[in-house]
């Protein structure tokens, strides 16, 4: 072989080595988990049949780190008008802002949280669904939890039958404390379940999810496909559905991690 003959042969041997490393799958960059931006907000949404007053003890941790909280009072009749109060309350976050969320309200952050000011996203045993997923579909893989025959519907909406909330819904909380939230529920809308998003914010932004294993709304293997899928940061908590409510020093830590913060003693 001349000369000539090897050089032209290195040469393509290189060419055809550049294009395969420039078509191959690149890793996946998690970076932004281990050095998340330092945010100085924190938004939390609640999720189905609860209120802001759910995420009080999350607040007063994340409060004690210097960190400005504000609980969205979700409105629960429809997934437009969830992301509206959600975009609304965003709107008035100066600077970089994590965005919470708990069970149904997952559906809300995934929509709206490709908002410039959200630095990361945190959902607590809580819906993830893609862009215009019928996540009612996905969830029919998994299996159909305990919580679901206490639901009834009157004018449209629906509430869980206070055994089934007390045993299923608020497992794992105090009974005293559970039966204030059983009667502070906040009326669903029927039709918000099947609601589909225009975005899944959690495809660029990055993710923590806190998986609840003692969970009777959610399934909790769902929990973990839905954070395998995210490729979240994700913990497991020995907790019922209300996290937020038994574990708030677990569920702040997570937060404050997200934001880039040390959790609070």
């Amino acid at each position: 072989m001349t000369a000539s003959a090897r050089f032209v042969g290195t040469a393509s041997l290189l060419v055809a080595t550049l294009c395969q490393a420039q078509s191959a799958p690149q890793p996946t960059d998690t970076a932004a988990a281990h050095n998340p931006v330092i945010a100085r907000n924190v938004v939390l949404v609640h999720g189905a049949w609860a209120d802001g007053s759910s995420w009080a003890a999350v607040i007063a941790r994340l409060q004690a780190t210097g960190l400005h909280v504000t609980a969205v009072q979700n409105p629960l009749t429809s997934l437009a008008d969830s992301v509206a109060e959600t975009r609304r309350i965003l709107a008035q976050q100066n600077g970089p802002t994590v965005l919470v969320a708990h069970s149904w309200g997952g559906t809300v952050i995934s929509d709206v949280g490709d908002d410039p000011r959200v630095s990361a996203l945190v959902y607590v045993a809580a819906r993830a669904p893609d862009a215009g997923e019928d996540f009612v579909a996905l969830s029919s893989k998994f299996p159909t939890m305990p919580v679901r025959a206490g639901i009834e519907t009157h004018d449209g909406f629906t509430t869980i039958k206070e055994d089934a909330f007390l045993n299923y819904f608020a497992n794992g909380v105090a009974h005293d404390q559970a039966q204030v939230l059983y009667a502070v529920q906040e009326p669903t809308a029927a039709t918000i379940f099947s609601g589909r998003t225009s975005a899944a914010a959690w495809h660029t932004k990055p993710t923590w999810y806190a998986v609840s294993r003692q969970d009777e709304t959610i399934s909790p293997d769902l929990e973990r496909f839905l954070a395998k899928r995210m490729n979240a940061t994700q913990v497991e908590l020995d907790a019922g559905h209300l996290s937020l409510v038994s574990h708030p020093k677990e569920v702040s830590d997570l937060i404050l991690a997200a934001a880039g913060r040390t959790p609070a003693n």
